[in-house]
């Protein structure tokens, strides 16, 4: 059986322009957990995450919001998501999300997790693989 790296796709969606959270976890997913990132960069429209989400058959999305549009973003990610025939990804993110709003999300099936501010690369990384067992093209590493 052919053993891969889990492939994970980071992004941030719309006018949200605060990328430094991001790019450290990229960088720890990679060096410390050996995970196969790609990172959208800043900008990109949701459609484009989920046509990215596709097309690279990630294992997990992981999108980060700081602008307080939460509760449409990750709602509109999975619809788009489960159009694409990709809604089996599990979706988690992160951001200053209150926790009540992150319980709904949950309760909607739009996320599976949201990490808050000061959560280590450690602990992800430790969740990740926790949530990701075996998936299709080989045993996951």
């Amino acid at each position: 059986m052919n053993k891969r790296a889990i492939k994970i796709l980071l992004a941030k969606a719309g006018m949200d322009n605060q990328d430094k959270e991001i790019r450290i976890l990229a960088r720890g997913l990679r060096e410390q957990g050996g995970m196969d990132v790609i990172y959208t960069g800043l900008y990109c429209s949701l459609e484009e995450i989920a046509a990215t989400a596709l097309r690279e058959a990630v294992d997990l999305v992981g999108l980060f919001v700081h602008n307080g549009s939460h509760l449409d973003l990750y709602p509109r990610l999975h619809e788009l998501l489960v159009a694409q025939n990709v809604g089996h990804v599990p979706v988690f993110g992160g951001g200053l999300i209150p926790e009540r709003h992150r319980q709904e999300l949950k309760a909607q099936g739009a996320v599976t997790e949201i990490f808050g501010p000061g959560t280590s690369t450690g602990s992800i990384i430790a969740w990740i693989n926790q949530v990701l067992t075996a998936g299709e093209g080989g045993e996951i590493v």
